[in-house]
């Protein structure tokens, strides 16, 4: 009898309206492909509550809590504090996501500045890793990261759906961060990001399908779901030339040692 190799999917939305319908599907499409955890990750405030209520209705689903910076201007003045409120609950293995991001100016940066910097903290404060986005502000991200490490040491966390070049990646491992992969490193215009992922240390390599978003090939065009983190793993281990168990137990290992998920 042939074992599934089992698969954690570090980041998904599952709180997201695309999944309100056929969640309970989803996580079971998800056992059945061999994704034994999945982190739903929280945007807002009310998504943080959701995504914590989530991980307390499924055993396979674990929460973070945070504000995503182009999420930040719309929240109410009280987000921060429900987060805050929220971190010590049950089920929350993480921080975020949070980051800066220079692509969308729904935030104004030095607001995106100031919250990434208590994410940070917080994340400190409670032992937890942080979960960073960034999109068009790695200068930016370095740059607070660095003075973060500088304070205070390694920072615990992982780059997310990284598609930013080498170097940003070197930085952020020098740190003692972890990089993880989505869909994006399998679509055919992504060579030089699949070149990147060849790069990447295996203890500090993760995969995630930031789904609904961005589903993988073959899949590309669908709704994403954590069942589909198999085709990125797929695509990794092609790129590195070894086989996908081997990506399997190397990124699934580094997902419960970087959250201390259970086993």
């Amino acid at each position: 009898m042939n074992v599934l190799p089992q698969f954690i999917d570090t980041h998904a939305h599952l709180d997201d309206e695309q999944f309100h319908a056929d969640l309970a599907g989803v996580v079971q499409r998800a056992a059945d492909a061999g994704i034994v955890s999945v982190i739903t990750i929280a945007t807002t405030a009310p998504s943080s509550a959701a995504c914590v209520n989530l991980a307390a209705r499924y055993a396979s689903l674990f929460a973070t809590v945070g504000l995503q910076p182009n999420q930040l201007a719309q929240e109410l003045p009280t987000a921060w504090d429900e987060v805050v409120a929220l971190v010590t609950r049950e089920r929350v293995f993480g921080v975020g996501e949070t980051g800066l991001d220079r692509h969308w100016d729904y935030t104004p940066f030095a607001q995106q500045e100031d919250f990434f910097a208590r994410h940070l903290h917080l994340a400190r404060q409670h032992q937890l890793p942080v979960v960073i986005h960034c999109r068009e502000a790695e200068a930016d991200v370095l740059r607070m990261l660095r003075e973060d490490f500088e304070r205070h040491g390694p920072v615990r966390g992982v780059m997310h759906s990284f598609t930013a070049d080498l170097a940003t990646a070197e930085a952020c491992l020098a740190m003692g961060l972890h990089i993880s992969f989505a869909g994006m490193v399998t679509y055919k215009n992504a060579q030089n990001l699949r070149e990147v992922a060849s790069h990447i240390p295996l203890e500090r390599l993760l995969i995630e399908t930031d789904s609904p978003y961005l589903a993988p090939v073959p899949m590309r065009g669908k709704r994403d779901e954590p069942a589909f983190v198999v085709h990125t793993a797929s695509c990794l281990a092609t790129v590195r030339g070894v086989e996908p168990a081997l990506i399997a137990e190397h990124t699934t290992r580094n997902a419960r040692s970087l959250f201390q998920l259970p086993s």
